[in-house]
């Protein structure tokens, strides 16, 4: 019985080993399972970040050479533009290599002829004071003096006429040339009209809409004009009111409240104040825009985002009903046509023309002229040293330091005296016309002067006995400078000096 105990207990304890063993055996089997379970996610989620990874990186690869792609043709583009510059720039030079051979000859041949003539004027000198000396006897030097005294004499007309063939000459052709060149730019641009500058005026749904904007014992109105810093004038005109203000960019601003207010119906000073702040906040994005489109016309770049908001403000500044900004962009095209046909660089040329009026985009806390202030203030934002003496010289403030200068003086005229460019009142022209009579009657030897077809024409009427035909020609000269100096006006004025003697007799 005892060995039979001990056989059932040792048999048990195998058993019981046994199944220890097989219960461990399944469960490092579940572990292992898991584990490898484990590693298959692991690994597959692996796999799946480098796809991601690698997808992510293709597409980078390929934004980075959709934008060198797009850089390369934006640089190829400017080499293109660069390469047509060069190659016009090059059949200039060629064109003004011809001309200045061509002067070179025919300067050479009027040496020749001179040299001749010269050589002429010596063998009848010898010939003269020979015969002389052989008929008077006289002494060297005497026979000199009278012979010089004699020549000068004879010569006096020839030598007049032959300077004033000269001088005219010479005249002709600079002024032929300048005629060529300031068209050529000018056929190039394209202009938009004169518009009439109209009052702002907003139009209204209804007749009552004008007693919610007075608001009651006038809060609303009273309001509307102290944020906006304009006056508004109700009953000047039905379903509609009338903003008044000498700066238009307020103006605007008033406008673009106002409209906002009439489309919300409500009215009341909370409200308008907020609308305001609207608007001016739309107002100073708008006038962004507009500095940067003038820029993007142009195509300028690196221009300080303070000039940029200032470029856009002269779009609502006018000057005699033309647009200021439209101005400055039309005389900085022609500087720069003007530049490319006289050889200068057409980008600085452009960027002075641009800028030159600035300064009338600035308020009341710069003091100085529109020139003036605009050169201070494109000169503190880095602007070229040549660029900023133009925008100051233009009006002959400052002395001129560059040819770029005259060129914005010149394109500024020629924007503004264009046909449709700008309008004038009857009261400026009476006062011009007058005052280019009394220019001329001025001078002295003239006894009357007449401005006629419209201020286009002097006509100059002369003592003939005080007044020759060189001292005319002078007087000519004269009252142009005096005009030009201190006068402004659109086109030419054309001086005709008239000295004419009549004798008459009355035969009985």
């Amino acid at each position: 019985m005892n060995f039979d105990y001990i056989i059932g207990g040792f048999l048990g304890v195998i058993v019981g080993i046994l199944l220890t063993y097989i219960a461990t055996k399944r469960h490092f089997v579940r572990l292992e399972e898991a584990l490898r379970s484990r590693f298959d996610v692991e690994a597959r989620e692996a796999r799946l970040a480098q796809k991601e990874e690698q997808s992510e990186l293709e597409l980078n690869y390929r934004n980075k050479e959709l934008d060198l792609t797009r850089a390369i043709a934006t640089r190829e583009d400017e080499l293109k533009i660069r390469a047509r510059e060069l190659e016009r720039e090059g059949e200039r030079q060629s064109e003004q290599q011809a001309q200045v051979d061509l002067k070179f000859k025919e300067l050479a041949r009027e040496q020749r002829l001179l040299g001749d003539a010269e050589h002429e004027a010596e063998k009848i000198r010898r010939l003269y004071r020979l015969k002389l000396h052989q008929i008077t006897q006289m002494e060297r030097d005497e026979a000199r003096q009278l012979l010089m005294k004699s020549t000068e004499r004879e010569c006096e007309q020839e030598i007049r006429e032959l300077r004033q063939s000269l001088l005219g000459r010479a005249e002709a052709d600079v002024a032929s040339e300048a005629r060529r060149i300031l068209l050529a730019a000018m056929q190039r641009i394209t202009s938009q009209p004169m518009n009439d500058a109209t009052a702002t005026v907003v139009n209204l749904p209804s007749e009552e809409m004008k007693g919610r904007i007075i608001g009651r014992e006038g809060r609303n109105i009273r309001t509307f004009e102290h944020a906006t810093g304009t006056t508004l004038m109700i009953d000047e005109t039905p379903d509609s009111v009338l903003i008044s203000c000498f700066d238009p960019v307020r103006r605007e601003i008033a406008r673009i409240a106002l409209e906002a207010l009439l489309r919300d119906g409500r009215i009341h000073p909370s409200s308008i104040e907020d609308e305001v702040v609207r608007a001016e906040e739309e107002m100073r994005a708008n006038v962004i825009d507009l500095g940067e489109g003038a820029l993007r016309k142009l195509r300028l770049h690196d221009v300080h985002p303070e000039v940029v908001a200032l470029l856009g403000k002269l779009h609502y500044r006018l000057s005699n009903n033309q647009n200021t900004l439209a101005h400055s962009v039309e005389v900085a095209n022609l500087c720069a046509l003007i530049a490319s046909e006289i050889g200068l660089d057409p980008m600085i040329a452009k960027r002075a023309g641009l800028f030159h009026d600035i300064g009338k985009a600035v308020d009341e806390d710069y003091e100085g002229s529109h020139a003036t202030v605009g050169a201070e203030i494109i000169k503190q934002y880095g602007e070229d040293a040549r660029v900023v003496n133009a925008a100051a010289a233009h009006h002959q403030e400052v002395s001129a330091e560059s040819a770029y200068a005259g060129l914005v003086m010149v394109a500024d005229s020629l924007s503004a005296v264009r046909p449709g460019a700008r309008a004038s009142s009857i009261d400026g022209f009476i006062q011009r016309v007058r005052s280019i009579e009394d220019i001329a009657a001025a001078q002295a030897g003239v006894s009357e002067a007449y401005a006629v077809q419209a201020g286009r024409e002097v006509r100059v009427i002369v003592e003939p006995e005080i007044v020759n035909d060189e001292e005319a020609r002078q007087l000519a000269r004269t009252i142009r400078q005096r005009i030009e100096e201190q006068l402004n006006y659109p086109g030419t004025v054309e001086i005709t000096v008239i000295r004419e003697q009549r004798f008459s007799e009355t035969a009985v």
